[in-house]
């Protein structure tokens, strides 16, 4: 094998050499290339003839895909042939800049094109709100957000941008969008969602488009129900909603809508999810997986699963590997143990449990998606986009996107918009705290507090538009003197899992330093409660004089400060229902009994 790959490089150079030669005029002509490496011919015909050329070991390897923090020895991709690798939230290069990204990213993809026949490596990240894993991309509101703006052509500006900044790193697979149908505020990721309705998280799928469009795979996730697990349900000690159970009967109607558009659209894969559905792992679901989606739907791109989501299968690592193959997934987020992993597969080929006809399929799938990427022809990092990164154009973008989905709940006397020439008193957690009012999955999987990247804080925002501004985080400076105040409160960051109401004690109520800003700021003046937050939070209305949703608005806090000064008008809706207590939860629109604080499309205009 060796051998023959020496000999592979040396006709390809001398090729390449000839080619170039002026001298060359009157000689023979050079060799054709070989079909997969001629861009000129249809991606089938490419994957047909590339696919003839595999043996079982590579086909193995395409369907492998490692964590960069596994791979002590980048040689073992070569050696392995390795078909992607993946940053997990905070799997960031020591140089965790977009240049340091793209010289990481490209320094593995010279190691895939060392293999014997130069098959480029696919490189993921979950940039799930913007690169949201690099300091100094344009961080955007997370979906419930855009959702609250019922703008499905913003969104897809947004997955634009995000995808032009993802190339630019050398990342050219987004695990994103979420199409979760989120039905529990308890659930950890409900921000990720569009809303609790099918109809309006189906709108959204425009963001597939942009992702697109902007370079990069998108990855339609977690295929399917992960967004109406009941509370209890989860076997992972950790959790509570996340990965738990979804009853059947909802899948039609509720969860698969999404998945439906998605496919219309040509999104490039999508991720199973590990959630369970009346008891069994979607992983191991063949009736959904290949049925359904492939099958039914007509899906043509690949399934990969979730993160090491086929060790919670119940069985051996054999049995693991044959039953998530059988049931659809073509590529296995290993993420750690990929030797393993290939070493149970082939054993589970030659025995005759897994069909060449499976892993074909799954490969020629993978195949397909990097032609028509045309990762063969563009394999690197696209340097030439680092000025889109983080560039002003994308961050007005952020800003406007922001804007939009702020949702005005209660506006009594027409506090709101605020005059530019008030003594305005700032008060609250998150009025001064940019990680905060990004939330999870930015710059670190479970989110920070504090500048933990570049952007603009709601506080700044306020101040650009008013010359008169107080900042008391606790409420604890003198009162006196001040025309209104602004409490700006709401959650920490948190994402899957940890983000579970019922873990550590978490809850959706405010927490006692907010309730007592809250109080003591609105018991002093006329006050406008903003709620940074993933979810509809348990909140008492009758105190505050003007009350808005502002959700997590990502890195351009500005535009929360917009609409709160009339620079434009308030006229997002409610994506998810508002609930008045604990005990309502859950609630959703359509409900026998529905009798929420604030109803799903709810939104007051200015």
């Amino acid at each position: 094998m060796r051998l023959r790959a020496v000999l592979m490089v040396f006709v390809l150079s001398a090729c390449t050499a000839q080619a170039s030669d002026p001298g060359s005029a009157g000689r023979s002509s050079p060799p054709a290339p070989l079909p997969y490496l001629d861009a000129k011919l249809a991606v089938a015909d490419r994957v047909r003839d590339l696919l003839g050329r595999m043996t079982l070991d590579e086909k193995i390897g395409q369907m492998t895909q490692a964590t960069r923090n596994a791979i002590s020895n980048p040689a073992d991709i070569t050696t392995y042939g390795l078909g992607s690798l993946l940053s997990g939230g905070g799997e960031a290069p020591a140089d965790n800049t977009a240049v340091g990204w793209a010289d990481m990213i490209d320094g593995y993809q010279r190691m895939a094109l060392r293999t014997r026949l130069r098959i480029p490596m696919l490189y993921g990240a979950d940039a799930v709100h913007g690169h949201n894993n690099v300091p100094g991309a344009t961080i955007f509101p997370h979906n419930v957000g855009l959702g609250a703006t019922r703008d499905p052509a913003l969104a897809e500006r947004i997955g634009r941008a995000t995808g032009e900044e993802a190339v630019a790193t050398g990342v050219r697979w987004d695990f994103s969008p979420c199409l979760c149908v989120s039905r529990d505020e308890r659930w950890g990721r409900a921000y990720e969602s569009f809303g609790e309705d099918p109809a309006l998280v189906s709108s959204f799928t425009t963001i597939i488009d942009g992702l697109q469009e902007g370079g990069v795979i998108a990855t339609a996730k977690h295929f399917v129900g992960d967004g109406g697990t009941a509370y209890g349900s989860s076997r992972n000690p950790r959790f509570v909603i996340d990965q738990g159970n979804t009853p059947a009967s909802d899948i039609a109607a509720i969860h698969l809508p999404p998945y439906e558009s998605a496919v219309k659209r040509h999104v490039g894969a999508i991720m199973a999810s590990f959630s369970s559905i009346d008891g069994e792992k979607m992983h191991a679901d063949k009736d959904l997986i290949t049925g359904m989606l492939k099958d039914r739907l007509g899906f043509d791109g690949f399934v990969v699963s979730d993160w090491a989501a086929i060790d919670w299968l119940p069985g051996n690592r054999a049995s693991d590997v044959r039953t998530s193959i059988d049931a659809g997934l073509d590529m296995i987020m290993v993420p750690r143990d990929y030797p393993q992993f290939i070493k149970a597969l082939r054993g589970e080929v030659d025995a005759g449990r897994v069909p060449m006809s499976r892993i074909d399929d799954a490969v020629s799938r993978i195949l397909t998606a990097k032609f028509r990427l045309g990762l063969f022809e563009h394999p690197f990092a696209d340097r030439s986009r680092l000025a889109q990164f983080g560039s002003p154009a994308h961050r007005a973008l952020a800003r406007t996107a922001a804007a939009k989905s702020q949702v005005l709940l209660k506006n009594d006397g027409g506090l709101l918009p605020l005059s530019r020439s008030s003594r305005i008193y700032v008060a609250g957690s998150n009025a001064d705290d940019l990680g905060h009012q990004m939330g999870g999955w930015s710059i670190s999987w479970q989110g920070g507090s504090g500048p933990t990247t570049t952007g603009t804080t709601i506080l700044a925002g306020i101040k650009s538009y008013a010359s008169q501004v107080t900042y008391s985080k606790d409420a604890s400076a003198p009162m006196a003197g001040y025309d209104v105040g602004v409490v700006v409160v709401g959650e920490t960051p948190y994402a899957e899992g940890l983000g579970d109401v019922g873990v550590d004690g978490r809850t959706l109520e405010l927490s006692a330093a907010d309730r007592a800003a809250v109080d003591k700021v609105c018991g002093a003046m006329k006050c406008a409660v903003l709620v940074v937050s993933g979810r509809p939070l348990i909140i008492d209305p009758p105190k505050m004089t003007a009350l808005v949703a502002a959700w997590l608005p990502g890195s351009e806090g500005t535009g929360v400060a917009d609409p709160l000064f009339g620079a434009v008008p308030y006229g997002g809706k409610l994506p998810v229902t508002w609930p008045r207590s604990m005990k309502q939860i859950p609630i959703n629109v359509g409900d026998p009994s529905y009798d929420p604080l604030y109803a799903f499309g709810f939104g007051l205009t200015t």
